[in-house]
């Protein structure tokens, strides 16, 4: 074998030597070379090529060492929010990943002389949250994507209308105890004295026990007098009053559980969200990004990823694809077939279509399933509900 040869032992010895990490200081940043040694790093910088890229850097300094920093600083933040996210972790540790890639940015080429330099200004641009703690300084990335943003934006926004929804019928339970307390208030009883008419009048009331209860009936008839009458006739009316009182309390409190539920089943039937895709529906396919083979032809849905994707297979091929439900619309049937509600307050349940209102886009059908089966829901839209597989 020739001494320059590919599979010589010291050609293959040099390749493996060059495939790991080597010394920083025999690294030339401008001419991006690793040399081995410190014979080769001398042999590097006195060779035409290295003093050519000296020449360029002197004509502006400043320019390569911006350019330098500027990358350093991208792969960094890149690697710590792709690895870390928004964890708290320590920058040491972040620098050993970063540096594990042969063709990084190596520090002595940028504006920062240490990583802990490097790590405080990351802390004062407000692109990192920064601690010193006994064991190092701690790095966590602030997240500023717009996307990412948003997001945070609607989960809070979310969180608010549900903590609203929680009040609304909190106030309105205490309301509905309220206006229960009002009217046993209002209904209490209320007593009289027991006035005579005639001052010469005898009132005796009989009270042997083994006396029969028409006698007793007889004898108060006859030796009772009418204010007593009268008396009795009253306490028998506050106690009817009072019966009734009870039953319209009861009544009322029915009629406050009736509303609540009435008011919760309002709130699931108006409750709409932004995904409507369903296993084992018939869809059809509407993006020309495919071409003529499966545009307007149909589909079942055998799996949704992430409430927006699916994976469905065409019918007359055969065919799986995976597609977003903005390449989708729904296929209503003919009346009498089965369809599946995908939105609204019935979402999920199933349902034969009974009637099809071409001038409201929309379809009268009749709960097949659930609790809710034999209900009749009309003017439920196209985009609702789909055809059955």
């Amino acid at each position: 074998m020739g001494k320059s040869d590919f599979l010589s032992p010291k050609a293959i010895a040099n390749r493996i030597k060059s495939k790991g990490l080597q010394k920083l200081r025999w690294y030339c940043q401008m001419c991006q070379k690793q040399c081995r040694d410190e014979n080769g790093f001398k042999c590097h910088c006195m060779s035409e090529s290295h003093q050519r890229q000296l020449l360029l850097a002197s004509e502006n300094p400043q320019q390569f060492l911006n350019y330098f920093s500027e990358e350093f600083r991208n792969d960094f933040l890149e690697l710590l929010r792709r690895r870390f996210g928004t964890k708290r972790v320590h920058n040491n540790i972040v620098y050993n990943e970063y540096i594990s890639h042969r063709e990084h940015i190596h520090m002595n080429a940028t504006q920062w002389e240490t990583l802990t330099d490097f790590t405080k200004w990351l802390g004062r641009e407000g692109l990192c949250k920064v601690d010193e703690t006994p064991k190092g300084w701690y790095i966590q990335y602030i997240d500023r994507d717009p996307e990412t943003i948003r997001r945070q934006q609607e989960q809070e926004r979310k969180k608010k209308q549900d903590l609203d929804d929680e009040e609304k019928t909190a106030k309105f339970i205490e309301q509905q105890v309220r206006r229960g307390l009002e009217g046993k208030e209002l209904e209490a009883p209320v007593y009289t004295e027991l006035n005579r008419e005639n001052e010469e009048e005898k009132v005796a009331f009989n009270l042997n026990k083994g006396a029969s209860t028409s006698v007793a009936a007889s004898s108060k008839t006859s030796v009772l007098g009418p204010s007593a009458l009268k008396a009795a006739e009253g306490a028998v009316k506050r106690k009817e009053s009072a019966h009734g009182s009870g039953q319209s309390k009861e009544k009322k409190k029915k009629s406050a559980l009736d509303e609540i539920m009435e008011l919760e089943e309002e709130k699931k039937r108006i409750s709409r969200t932004d995904y409507w895709l369903q296993p084992e529906i018939v869809v059809k396919i509407i993006t020309k990004k495919l071409g003529e083979k499966y545009h307007k032809k149909k589909a079942v849905v055998k799996e949704v990823i992430d409430k927006y994707t699916a994976v469905v297979k065409m019918i007359d091929s055969g065919d799986k694809l995976k597609l977003d439900q903005t390449h989708l619309e729904t296929v209503i049937p003919a009346p009498g077939k089965k369809v599946m509600v995908l939105n609204g307050g019935y979402r999920g349940n199933e349902g034969i279509l009974e009637s099809i209102n071409e001038k409201k886009f929309s379809a009268t059908i009749i709960i097949d399933s659930g609790p809710l089966k034999g209900r009749r829901v009309e003017g439920i839209q196209y985009e609702d509900i789909s055809k059955l597989a």
